[in-house]
């Protein structure tokens, strides 16, 4: 029998351009792509070395052309990486999250 899914929020799988901004105290500018997204977490793939418990700051930009930014918390790391990519799957808290409107030339 499969295991029962328990998590808070539903997921949707969403692949969209990511973007970590700050890593701790440390800013950075690294992309990648969402793999799954709900109001309380992402699973991302990014090259960029994280460490489970680490704060973090991300950019996640929406087929609208409006941009989230976010706050959270490494609580996962799979080093392997997705397939396709070979980048690292990176598990993160959304703690804080407001959109964030584009410049108009």
């Amino acid at each position: 029998m499969p295991a029962k899914d328990q998590r808070r929020n539903q997921r949707f799988n969403l692949r969209l351009p990511f973007e970590l901004v700050r890593l701790g105290a440390q800013h950075i500018c690294r992309t990648g792509e969402t793999r799954n997204l709900s109001s309380s977490g992402v699973l991302f793939t990014a090259d960029a070395e994280v460490h489970v418990g680490e704060p973090i700051e991300f950019l996640i930009s929406l087929p609208t052309g409006a941009t989230l930014k976010c706050l959270g918390k490494v609580v996962r790391l799979h080093p392997s990486g997705a397939r396709e990519t070979r980048k690292p799957t990176v598990a993160a808290t959304v703690e804080r999250c407001e959109f964030v409107r584009s410049k108009i030339n």
